[in-house]
């Protein structure tokens, strides 16, 4: 497998599947984060937006599945989530930033690990104010055939100026940015190839696995082992592969670091470093 050319992708956002949105919105409020409001996609599912500088979690449920059809955001979207929500609330895709996403589909066609033909979604939101504004996206998605539990995607923001609100991105608890994601799988090194050619960099050997460095974020993969070391919780079922595990978020005024684990945070461990 070859490199996929262009500059490395920073981590845009990642999606928490979950069965109850209501709950998982509760949760994180009460985590201290600024939830937004409910959104709907075309496609049925729903979706709350989590947002920070250049990064969100998206809290995400099928809510209307009588509504997917045979487009390529209710199969690759919508049913995978359906499907990975079935098994259980957790971390179930990965998105990067990507400046063109056209761009990047040659290059991970190049690189042979191209998932789908570039897709573009369209849909209206609300400022604080009320106002509403276009929003646009292009995703084009990537596919490790050993890792049937991830989905990766790089996502290209036409209107980001719609997007991001810096009204969004204060929360009660102090963080403000993604400090990283972790995954984990038996053999991490049979994942190497495919996260550099994804993310568009090399990744570092450590203890148990090997980190990935991004402009916004690092991307670990370890084993279940070192994910127990580090963390000190259990990860997801492995069984089928790779899982996206823990996200790591940072408050920049120092502090302690809290990990909530899957019981307390709807199925994923969430890594609170530096909150006072």
């Amino acid at each position: 497998m070859i490199m996929a050319e262009g500059a490395t992708r920073g981590i845009d956002h990642i999606v928490h599947a979950v069965r109850d949105l209501d709950a998982a919105a509760h949760c994180y409020r009460r985590l201290g984060f600024t939830v937004g409001a409910r959104n709907r996609h075309p496609w049925g599912t729903h979706n709350h937006i989590v947002q920070f500088p250049g990064f969100f979690i998206e809290l995400l449920t099928l809510a209307e599945p009588d509504k997917l059809g045979e487009d390529g955001f209710s199969l690759l979207f919508g049913a995978y989530n359906r499907d990975f929500i079935e098994r259980g609330d957790g971390l179930s895709l990965l998105v990067l930033e990507s400046r063109d996403a056209t761009a990047d589909d040659a290059a991970f066609r190049a690189a042979g690990i191209v998932g789908s033909d570039v897709m573009r979604f369209e849909r209206e939101g609300r400022r604080p104010d009320g106002a509403t504004v276009k929003l646009a996206f292009s995703l084009a998605f990537a596919e490790d055939q050993r890792a049937p539990d991830i989905r990766f995607a790089v996502c290209q923001q036409h209107y980001p100026e719609n997007f991001w609100n810096p009204a969004f991105q204060k929360h009660a608890n102090g963080v403000d940015g993604i400090a990283g994601v972790v995954a984990v799988a038996h053999s991490p090194e049979q994942h190497r190839d495919f996260l550099e050619a994804f993310v568009g960099a090399r990744a570092e050997s450590r203890a148990d696995g090997f980190s990935i460095g991004t402009p916004r974020g690092t991307i670990d993969l370890l084993t279940p082992a070192a994910f127990v070391r580090d963390y000190g919780v259990s990860p997801p079922d492995i069984s089928r592969g790779p899982r996206l595990a823990a996200l790591r978020l940072a408050a920049s005024g120092g502090g302690k670091r809290t990990v909530i684990g899957p019981a307390d945070a709807k199925g994923a461990v969430l890594v609170l470093e530096g909150v006072s």
